[in-house]
């Protein structure tokens, strides 16, 4: 019963509901509740929740959700924008005209192509991506409820450093492309890809999938534990098992290389760029793929179970009306009993302890008798 009840506690936190909270309870959580009790709500006052059930509460209205589809396009056209603009066909190489002397000493030109670019179609798109996600942003923050909050969360935080990574890629491309290995800075805008985790406010399987990690923290980590242990032992003993016979294409010169092929071994990988070639050197691969699957299955029964039993709470808590989804607290402090009360509650020989003992008594003297 106690598991029962921190599991609808975190349900409760998650915010799965999908039914339009009352005035009281968005009094309540925006601060107005006294001006809403004495009925001077200002026009501020009543916009700002109906503002923030627009642009983060995708389930709220219909208009909230056709604003939660737009959001979810401009997501998925940066990211794809993203990828494609890094393949050879959308690339437009940079051409420089150098100016040669040949034999005879007449002036030629040669074209040299020094490196390629993504097409300028791809600046547009993320552009108009970009100018959606900075709105988007400033009206989250100005409608939210909680500043601080707000700021600290981890969807937001990967929400504005995608966005800031963007303005400064425009500034590094317009201020430092003449210096040396600038395209190296490219590479922060990876963080564009994290967007994916701001899907996280339009799935609640999402959400369910993240609190299944978070509660299986201890068995993850005991699973990243005996992998790391194992990928030392066996990697330090198919350095030493393929050097007690001769072997001249030995493949593990060292442990660190040999930490690699352990760890593509343990995870059942195997990409084949390294392989033991003696006999004692393939009994240690066998043995380190074999520990490799123990290892990897035991801690994903209990993570299976985790998400079921999220899933199952979930979806038996969405059939239940709101108001009988209040979630009691853990353990219920009963009542003492004062003397008196009831009709003779406190009188010795009274209440249904003393007659259940009568009971016993009665039942042990029949044979007697």
């Amino acid at each position: 019963h106690r598991d029962t009840q921190e599991t609808l506690a975190v349900l409760e936190r998650l915010d799965l509901d999908t039914e339009k909270p009352t005035e009281e309870e968005l009094a309540r959580k925006f601060g107005y509740e006294d001006d809403y009790l004495k009925g001077t709500v200002s026009w501020w006052q009543h916009t700002k929740p109906q503002i923030w059930s627009l642009f983060d509460e995708p389930y709220s209205s219909n208009a909230a959700k056709i604003i939660g589809v737009i959001s979810v396009f401009f997501i998925c056209v940066s990211i794809l924008s993203f990828c494609l603009k890094t393949h050879p066909d959308m690339r437009v190489p940079v051409i420089r005209n150098i100016t040669v002397k040949t034999a005879n000493g007449s002036a030629a030109w040669v074209l040299d192509k020094t490196q390629t670019n993504a097409h300028v179609a791809f600046f547009y798109i993320e552009c108009v991506c970009n100018a959606w996600f900075t709105f988007e942003i400033l009206v989250r923050f100005i409608s939210s409820p909680n500043k601080c909050e707000f700021v600290t969360s981890s969807v937001n935080i990967i929400d504005y450093i995608a966005t800031l990574s963007f303005y400064v890629d425009l500034v590094l491309q317009r201020f430092a492309s003449h210096l040396e290995n600038a395209d190296i800075l490219e590479f922060f805008s990876i963080i564009r890809i994290m967007r994916l985790f701001k899907l996280t406010r339009h799935s609640s399987g999402l959400k369910i999938l993240i609190q299944t990690f978070r509660a299986s923290a201890k068995e993850l980590t005991l699973l990243v534990f005996f992998l790391v242990l194992g990928i030392v032992i066996f990697a330090s003993l198919v350095y030493y098992a393929e050097r007690i016979q001769a072997n001249p294409h030995n493949d593990f010169n060292s442990i660190p290389l040999g930490l690699w092929w352990a760890l593509v071994t343990m995870t059942t990988v195997g990409y084949g760029d390294m392989a033991p070639k003696t006999y004692i050197g393939m009994f240690v691969g066998a043995l380190c793929a074999l520990a490799g699957v123990l290892t990897i299955a035991l801690p994903v029964p209990v993570i299976v179970s985790n998400f079921a039993m999220y899933y199952s709470h979930t979806q038996a808590r969405a059939k239940l009306p709101k108001k009988r989804r209040r979630v009691l607290p853990v353990e219920q402090l009963r009542q003492p009993r004062t003397a008196g009360a009831g009709g003779g509650m406190g009188m010795p020989g009274s209440g249904p302890m003393a007659r259940r003992m009568n009971q016993v008594k009665t039942k042990d003297l029949g044979p007697k008798i």
